[in-house]
């Protein structure tokens, strides 16, 4: 049994050989042995189109290349049975069709593919049979060919869902936020951003597009306050200090900037805190919460987060629950009703659905769209494309720390964002 993590098993400082015998060695790192280990490789990789360097080291090769990797490790220890956990959420379209290829070669080849994945489209091109799993029980399991997206997704949730996002056209306003040349050096001395520039409209949606890892995470970690950057921001017209003692985050939040980060468990939430503690998180200092001027009204607060709870639909609907009692997609609806209640002039929101159940993804798409209708502007990273492409008004994609170019969501196609996802600039795409 072979297994491929969502969150990938490997060294970065060893090269590709390295990586593929290590746990198998059976004196592979002597040379003699070393050498046939390598035919071998070379062997699989060549014989299942999975085309890898093998003195490449993994911390220089991309991350679709580093899941060949670990496919390539389990088809050298032989393995009949092949796992993959959510194996899409780090490639471009392309890459994702190559792996799929892949796949179905190794299927042919008598292999067991068990493919763990919540994205129904790819549930419908791949697989034979499907099981669901709903809170920990195994649901169902039926025939791909006699089951459809609407069908799982019931299934799924134990109600109907709505799989596609209803909204009228957007009417945009004036500019809220302007960014113009930001760029982020981590510790390390690495540039994560080059120079990024674009605006977010009141009354729209501006999507960021990219495979992980291509700077989105620094880019709303310094809109957010929470990291530092060069360059210049602009909220309604007015700057926003980037390095000073007001580039914190309940400085931006005070400004008009609300955030619901990437990782809600690390950024977004205290897991040993209650609910009802974490809904004031950021905004404690607010008048409704003051009991006076040293004390936070806690009964307010607990009242205030019963409300939330009850209108956002957070189940169990118990503020003294510690954040660690939800389930993800609860913990989830608890970050994004304490930052949309706060009618924001600008939200910021990572990876909205991540790690969430299709009845909470339908949620909280249709808590974005009414933020949009209400006027306010919305800056949202996923590397859902599908995600992407039905909630924005307009696209950006990003690649190695830079925008590749901007895109209307009706006049673009997942070919056209996965070419700028992989770093082929407007230019190329139009030759």
């Amino acid at each position: 049994i072979g297994m491929v993590f969502q969150h990938f098993k490997l060294v970065e400082n060893f090269s590709v050989l390295e990586n593929v015998v290590l746990g198998a060695e059976d004196g592979a790192l002597l040379k003699p042995s070393l050498a046939k280990a390598r035919s071998e490789l070379m062997r699989l990789s060549e014989e299942y189109e999975l085309n890898v360097d093998p003195d490449a080291l993994i911390e220089e090769i991309g991350v679709g290349m580093q899941q060949r990797v670990e496919i390539l490790k389990s088809l050298y220890r032989k393995a009949d049975i092949l796992i993959l956990d959510e194996p899409t959420g780090v490639l471009t379209p392309s890459e994702a069709d190559h792996l799929f290829r892949i796949l179905r070669g190794l299927k042919e080849e008598g292999k067991t593919i068990i493919l763990i994945t919540h994205k129904l489209r790819e549930i419908m091109d791949v697989t034979d049979t499907v099981s669901v799993m709903r809170r920990g029980e195994m649901t169902a399991t039926v025939k791909t060919a006699e089951t459809s997206p609407p069908q799982l997704a019931e299934l799924m949730v134990g109600r109907k869902v709505l799989l596609s996002v209803d909204k009228q056209p957007a009417s945009p306003g004036e500019t809220v936020l302007e960014v113009k040349n930001l760029s982020v050096t981590d510790e390390d001395g690495v540039q994560r951003l080059k120079n990024v520039s674009f605006t977010v409209r009141a009354g729209e949606i501006l999507g960021i597009a990219g495979v992980a890892g291509n700077g989105q995470s620094e880019l709303l970690e310094v809109l957010g306050g929470i990291a530092k950057g060069t360059g210049e921001i602009n909220l309604n017209g007015e700057a926003i200090d980037l390095t000073g003692k007001h580039s914190d985050g309940q400085t931006r939040r005070a400004r008009g900037i609300a955030h619901v980060p990437e990782d809600r468990q690390r950024l977004g939430l205290i897991m040993d805190f209650m609910a009802w503690e974490n809904t004031g998180f950021g905004y404690h200092n607010d008048e409704y919460y003051q009991k006076n001027s040293l004390l936070m009204d806690n009964n307010a607060l607990r009242a205030d987060t019963a409300e939330k709870m009850e209108r956002y639909d957070v189940r169990p609907p118990n503020p003294k629950l510690m954040a660690k009692s939800f389930s993800g997609g609860n913990q989830q609806k608890i970050v994004v009703a304490r930052e949309i209640d706060r009618n924001p002039d600008l939200l910021l929101v990572g990876q909205p659905t991540r790690g969430v159940d299709i009845g909470a993804i339908e949620f909280i798409h249709k808590q974005l769209i009414a933020l949009r209708d209400a006027g306010k502007a919305v800056l949202l990273v996923s590397v859902e494309l599908d995600e992407i492409m039905s909630l924005s008004d307009r696209i950006a994609v990003m690649f190695d720390g830079q925008i590749m170019g901007e895109r209307d969501p009706g006049e673009t196609n997942e070919t056209e964002l996965g070419l700028l996802m992989a770093g082929v600039t407007d230019t190329e795409t139009a030759a």
